[in-house]
């Protein structure tokens, strides 16, 4: 069966449509009107192989802030959409990412139960045009409507630019050995309780 879902958001702030595959290639089409959350999608999309197309208008005109929340909560409905009951899925999973002098762990289990830990912290207000506190409020959107118990930890680095770029990449790929389907169970659920 394919693991594919299409999710289509519009509130008075804004308007998103997302398409995902999970058992993609890394494809993407990205279009948020924000370059640097465009960027940040895109490593999210290639990292984790899941196929993404994000089409996206928001009151940018005011700031960032509900365009990155509901870029964040539409991707999270369509990967919870795509996983289905998550029957045969790996469901834990974690990664350690260096980028350049920066390195950040993340762990997650895909479990249907949603929280965020988040200890990273940013030297800057910004990035480019964008507000660094919007990554917390991307990822806990993201977490809470995936249903992703998710830890993302900067253990260190300087610069701001790798810091985030390091989390999005680990949030990708633990994602995308989280959602593989485990050869040896393909078709229970990971849980005692037969259900996530």
């Amino acid at each position: 069966m394919a693991r594919t879902a299409s999710v289509a958001r519009k509130t008075n702030e804004t308007e998103i449509s997302v398409k995902l595959d999970l058992d993609g290639q890394g494809t993407y089409k990205v279009s948020t009107g924000v370059g640097f959350l465009d960027h940040m999608l895109e490593q999210l999309s290639r990292h984790s192989l899941i196929d993404l197309e994000v089409q996206a208008r928001g009151d940018i005109h005011i700031d960032f802030h509900h365009l990155t929340e509901d870029t964040g909560i539409a991707i999270g409905e369509a990967v919870s959409k795509a996983l289905g009951d998550r029957k045969g899925i790996t469901r834990y999973a974690d990664a350690l990412i260096p980028m350049d002098e920066t390195l950040t762990r993340v762990a997650m289990d895909v479990s249907n139960r949603p929280y965020l830990i988040w200890k990273v912290n940013f030297t800057k207000p910004k990035l480019g045009d964008m507000d660094t506190e919007l990554f917390k409020e991307w990822f806990q959107a993201f977490a809470q409507n995936a249903g992703i118990t998710l830890h993302v930890e900067n253990l260190y680095g300087e610069n701001n630019h790798h810091i985030v770029e390091s989390c999005y990449k680990g949030v990708a790929r633990a994602l995308r050995h989280a959602i593989t389907l485990d050869a040896r169970s393909p078709h229970a659920v990971p849980s005692t309780k037969g259900k996530l």
